[in-house]
């Protein structure tokens, strides 16, 4: 009952902020490197936020500087939503966000400085390449409860490493989102305040798993998209593209527009390839050892993302008709 009524205030705070996003006109206007075609209400995903504050309302002694980053970094998203914002401002306050989180959970104590940059940069990595995934409808949400749902299980199961409920408030946060987003025509897409948001929540739960457990083979629950995003970035900088501008060279964005698959059915492709991963993640921790892990998770992805430069050889023909 208790989930069902938070469910019911959060439908109620996203449908406010569709008023709100209506009177201010924060829309997303398509372009020729959009995957949408109509203009859409941005910021949906600030019932990420929402969900975070509910939840630091019940456990205000315990999570206070998490509260605080995701309350810095969704406030910067959400501006540069409305008005665009330099890069330096934003990784600036990534930064000291990600900074807050650290501080909270030792990590300046408990592990030595060449962790901690390696920790930043995977960090501010994560954040942003959830942020470059988040081009087609469905995906965001359907990826996030895959993560959430796997690091549940971990916490039920496996071993207790934070409350469930900080997992579960985002779970719920995002059945309500998709309801909206999930859909051939979205109401309104999560824009940098969503995809921010949750990818800075994602970050706070992995790196307490990591901790406690003292293995990193966490971080494969975000391995689709850490696959995807790394190997374009790759591939863009071998075309001495600007990996900052907008584009269309994801193997989701390949799929949806060169091969016209419906959003939907990509974003749940991305999601059904996670639990996948995460069941191999799960089954084998302690096992075998985490770089074996890596290897056994991390190939297949890749010769799978290499599917992409066939697929993009193939359109190519059609459309020189050779």
């Amino acid at each position: 009952m208790h989930y069902i009524f938070l469910g019911i205030l959060f439908l109620a705070a996203i449908l406010f902020y569709f008023k709100f996003a209506e009177k201010f006109n924060i829309v997303d206007k398509p372009n020729e490197r959009s995957s949408h075609t109509e203009i859409t209400l941005r910021g949906g995903g600030i019932i990420f936020w929402f969900a975070a504050l509910l939840y630091f309302v019940q456990h205000i002694q315990s999570n206070f500087l998490f509260f605080t980053g995701i309350t810095l970094v969704s406030l910067v998203s959400f501006w540069d939503d409305i008005q665009s914002l330099s890069n330096k401002i934003r990784i600036t306050i990534h930064f000291f966000a990600i900074t807050l989180v650290f501080y909270d959970l030792g990590l300046f104590v408990l592990v030595p400085i060449w962790q901690i940059i390696i920790a930043y940069i995977l960090a501010v990595g994560i954040i942003n390449a959830y942020n470059f995934m988040d081009g087609i409808n469905g995906i965001t949400g359907v990826y996030t409860i895959t993560v959430m749902g796997a690091l549940l299980y971990v916490n039920n199961n496996i071993i207790l490493f934070a409350n469930s409920d900080l997992i579960k408030y985002a779970i719920i946060g995002s059945v309500i989102f998709l309801f909206f987003n999930y859909r051939k025509k979205a109401k309104c897409f999560a824009g940098d305040v969503g995809s921010i948001a949750i990818a800075f929540w994602i970050i706070y739960l992995i790196l307490q798993l990591v901790l406690i457990t003292n293995s990193i083979v966490w971080l494969l629950f975000l391995a689709v998209y850490g696959a995807d995003a790394c190997c374009t970035i790759l591939h863009r900088l071998y075309l001495k593209q600007n990996i900052f501008e907008a584009h269309r060279l994801h193997f989701y964005q390949v799929l949806s527009n060169e091969y016209k698959i419906q959003h939907r059915l990509v974003a749940l492709y991305y999601g059904i390839a996670q639990i996948i991963v995460s069941c191999v993640v799960v089954i084998l921790y302690g096992k075998i050892q985490d770089s074996v892990v890596f290897i056994v998770v991390v190939v297949p992805l890749l010769l799978i993302y290499t599917m992409k430069f066939y697929l993009l050889k193939q359109k190519s023909k059609e459309i020189h008709g050779s």
